[in-house]
């Protein structure tokens, strides 16, 4: 399973996630996972007031596609200050995410950070945060849902119904 966008660049192989339980989840197990799913990264921060408040819409988004049928799975990619906070956070919000170790590497490979990384990772991104990256069943990105720009209207670009974006079927 890759993770790359539509433009191309390398492949970025999926790393282990954590669970909402703050346990390391096997290979088998994260396909398990999404298999039958849209899997979204969810790019957020803690210290954020725009992730905080568009949390609440994102997490009702979540239950309204799983009761029409279409269950959304996501993955936290957290700009958090330490990995407590980023486990917290995945954990208060029902998500596995990528490891504190490896989220640099989706980041840059993705070019979404907080502005507060701007010294860490440069000013080329195309988005901060909040923001979601929507994957195909492949691994490779199918829609970007600019949250930071555009709040809680973004999910409505979501493409729910393209079922190249449902995992394992």
């Amino acid at each position: 399973m890759n993770l790359s966008t539509s433009s191309s660049p390398p492949s970025l192989p999926l790393p282990p996630l954590i669970g909402p339980d703050g346990a390391e989840i096997s290979s088998q197990e994260v396909e398990k996972q999404l298999r039958g799913r849209q899997v979204a990264l969810y790019f957020a921060a803690g210290w954020c007031p725009m992730c905080t408040s568009f949390e609440p819409s994102l997490i009702k988004f979540r239950e309204a596609a799983a009761g029409s049928g279409n269950p959304v799975e996501l993955l936290y990619v957290g700009s958090d200050r330490s990995d407590a906070d980023q486990l917290g956070r995945a954990a208060g919000m029902g998500m596995s995410s990528v490891p504190f170790e490896n989220v640099a590497e989706v980041k840059k490979h993705f070019r979404i950070w907080a502005g507060s990384e701007c010294r860490t990772f440069g000013g080329d991104r195309r988005s901060g945060v909040p923001a979601l990256v929507v994957l195909d069943k492949s691994g490779r990105e199918l829609a970007f849902v600019p949250a930071e720009a555009r709040g809680v209207r973004s999910l409505e670009s979501w493409p729910l119904q393209d079922k190249n974006a449902v995992w394992g079927s």
